[in-house]
Parts: C-alpha cells; structure tokens; sequence
C-alpha cells in the first residue's frame, strides 16, 4: 500500500476513533450503494472531508482510486488517463508537470482518472475534468482572485481549481498558483 494512502487512513481512525473496518461496516450497514451517496453520508454523519470519505469508500468498494492505480507505472497510468478523446489533453498535463518537476522534490501518486502531487501533505491534483479540459486542483492558502480561478467549498479536496484546455494557458499566472500550492504543503 501507498505510504501517503496509509498515512491518510491512520489519520482517518484517530480523527474519528473508529478502526477502518468499523467504517467499512458502517458503510454496508447504511443502506446506500453508490460511491456518491457512500461519500456523503460519511461527510454529512461523521464530518469527514472529501478525500478522506472518497477514499475510505473507494477502499470499502474495492474501487478504482489508490487501488486501481496500485502496482502501474506512472506512465502507464498517465497513458490510461488521457486516452482516447482525451488524449489531446496530455501536452496539457506535461505542460503543468514541467513546472512542477523545476520547484523542488514532491511524490507524485497516481490514482485512477488524475495523478495527486505531494510533500508533507497534497499541494495539487491534475487530470483531465472533461475531453477538452485539465482540471488543476490546488491546496494554497490564499490565492489571489482571478476569473479562471474557482474556489472550492470546504470539505472539497482542495481548496481552488482551474480548467486549462492548452499547454499555452499554463502561464505566468498558473505557475505562481503551482508555487504557492508547492510552498504550503512544507
């Protein structure tokens, strides 16, 4: 198992005191089946933010997420990615990734439809959102206003996010919202 996966889950039991199998059993006992309303409920009855309900109900379905990712290559995982339609999007992702790779060392941990960028905690996702857009996520304290910039409602895995749909549009601005994401997560 991922280390940053097995970290988030311990953080997981001593948050809400409960072992992952008490979760899990707390996840078949409510009744619900799909992946959404599993993420909800333990959002809304056990205050847990999105990635760590997304996760533990992942992990309960024995789904996608950390686990389908488990065990491929990045590049086998990016090639996964942007098939198909959405293979148009990759110079979007490399573009986005050179930047990253110049502002010092992090883990990069694929998952099953985005790669998340880390160093002590998660500073960024990216993937692609639809056929004609990377989604960036970005963990930063304060970024400052911009009108491709959307903020992310609490609870959200990050905190902003922005659709870029060419390499070109990963500009001055973009990297400075990388690097202040970089720099919060120590």
């Amino acid at each position: 198992m991922d280390k940053a996966v097995a970290t988030q889950l311990a953080n997981i039991e001593q948050r809400t005191g409960k072992t992952i199998d008490e979760l899990t059993r707390l996840l078949e006992a409510s009744g619900l089946s799909k992946h959404g309303e599993l993420r909800e409920f333990l959002k809304r009855e056990h205050g847990m933010g999105h990635g760590d309900a997304n996760l533990l109900v992942h992990l309960a379905l024995k789904s996608g997420g950390a686990s389908e990712a488990a065990g491929k290559s990045t590049g086998d995982v990016l090639d996964e990615i942007y098939a198909g339609g959405k293979a148009p999007l990759r110079p979007v992702h490399d573009a986005v990734m050179a930047v990253v790779e110049k502002l010092g060392p992090f883990e990069l941990a694929p998952k099953k439809g985005y790669v998340s960028l880390r160093r002590k905690k998660q500073f960024a996702t990216v993937g692609p959102a639809t056929k004609t857009a990377v989604e960036i996520g970005l963990n930063a304290k304060e970024l400052p206003s911009d009108p491709r910039l959307v903020v992310v409602p609490p609870g959200a895995m990050c905190n902003y996010k922005v659709r870029l749909s060419t390499a070109g549009e990963v500009d001055a601005t973009v990297k400075d919202w990388l690097k202040r994401a970089y720099e919060s997560a120590g």
